[in-house]
């Protein structure tokens, strides 16, 4: 096809011409951020936690008077929650779970000079210590939560302390590569400040309670420690579709254990709940990001099939011309094509531009990573591919104008 007519004609429409490239341009670079955002938020919510997460139920217990043995509640507590009807495994907890948002971490050092190097440059960063998610709760916690153990041991009981605080710990393969870089964590022993704590166990992965943007969503550590008499989030593990009934269930028998506590309702969640809830926001962004990208493009698309249709009829005499001089329906519907083509062509040359631009910006105000450059071409492919399926009934509708009727026109 040459170029030269289709070059003569845009020339003509300046204005048209130039409005429908800056349109192209500015559905590339903002398709092309909203695409990676809409992947960044994917991500983030596909994130595993390591958990049996469809198994998982939460029951939250606060008890209203002061319990004398807690240990014995405890004890009572799990083995009604046990006596359920499905019921796998129950533990309880001090209230932290992945997900859930109550975080609670401490600093942990591989040994004492990791420690004094922390102090004198008053910062974890550099000195080899780390800050992971501290989780805790009864005996069975490995099992109720569904925790893949790669290696060690699961918690005995033993390694509970009768008084003061627990010396041992199961981390996450995370939080090992990370305080010992190239050797094997098991067994070693870390340092929090005041005591040796000595690493039983490796899981293969335990997510925080609350996602950080630093790469450390990983590095969490479960210690043998029961809740406190204050109260507890009991843990039960059952299958998938006896969650509710199960749920039902557990609420009752704690009461009737202990009438004195604090059960709400509202706050009996199975897993999948809790992380919906804590990926709500992420979930509804993807969503406006998604319409709002689509109803960027159909608009581009409306203005491409306007434009075309436009010219169409402003041609008709033209397109007469040369089907009666011997073109054919293809030659003017290449034409066309080929039109909008070179129109695409300078709206992504321009939109690449404008991505980058876009991105620095984003970067700059909303801490966006980098787009990645592939995007770039995968957008400019997507552009093209609308713009000729756009144009394309357009440039039939002129490709069947009959010769005599485009010549009674003159």
């Amino acid at each position: 096809m040459p170029l030269q007519p289709i070059l003569a004609s845009l020339r003509h429409h300046k204005l048209t011409a130039t409005l429908l490239t800056l349109q192209v341009a500015i559905t590339l670079a903002i398709v092309c951020n909203v695409v990676y955002m809409i992947a960044s938020r994917v991500e983030r919510i596909s994130v595993s936690t390591g958990l049996a997460e469809d198994e998982l139920s939460t029951v939250p217990s606060r008890n209203i008077d002061k319990v004398g043995n807690p240990d014995a509640q405890l004890a009572v507590d799990l083995a009604a929650l046990r006596a359920i009807p499905g019921v796998r495994a129950a533990v309880a907890v001090s209230y932290s779970m992945p997900l859930n948002r109550n975080e609670w971490s401490q600093g942990i050092c591989p040994d004492k000079q990791a420690l004094d190097r922390a102090i004198q440059r008053n910062s974890l960063e550099g000195s080899g210590c780390v800050e992971p998610s501290v989780y805790d709760g009864t005996l069975g916690l490995i099992d109720t939560w569904g925790l893949d153990l790669v290696e060690g041991r699961d918690f005995t009981p033993d390694d509970y302390p009768a008084h003061g605080k627990p010396v041992v710990a199961i981390i996450t393969r995370a939080l090992a590569q990370r305080l010992y870089p190239g050797q094997r964590a098991l067994g070693q022993s870390m340092y929090d400040g005041d005591r040796f704590i000595r690493v039983v166990g490796i899981v293969k992965r335990l997510v925080r309670p609350d996602l950080r943007a630093d790469g450390s969503n990983d590095e969490s550590m479960l210690l043998p420690q029961p809740p406190d008499s204050g109260g507890a989030l009991y843990v039960l593990r059952s299958a998938p579709q006896d969650r509710q009934r199960v749920l039902a269930q557990a609420s009752a028998a704690l009461m009737r254990v202990n009438p004195q506590r604090l059960i709400k309702p509202e706050r009996l969640r199975t897993y999948s709940e809790i992380r919906a809830s804590y990926f709500q926001r992420d979930t509804t962004m993807i969503g406006l990001l998604i319409a709002s990208a689509l109803g960027l493009l159909f608009v581009t698309a409306l203005g491409i099939a306007g434009l075309a249709n436009f010219w169409v009829q402003q041609r008709t005499r033209t397109i007469g011309i040369r089907r009666a001089i011997g073109a054919t329906r293809a030659d003017i519907r290449c034409y066309f094509q080929a039109e909008n083509f070179l129109i695409v062509s300078a709206g992504v040359l321009l939109g690449v531009l404008l991505a980058v631009g876009l991105n620095l910006l984003l970067m700059s105000r909303y801490e966006l990573p980098r787009l990645p450059l592939w995007y770039l071409p995968v957008g400019a492919l997507a552009l093209w591919a609308l713009g000729q399926l756009s144009v394309l009934a357009p440039a039939l509708r002129a490709s069947r104008v009959p010769p005599v009727v485009a010549t009674r026109s003159v």
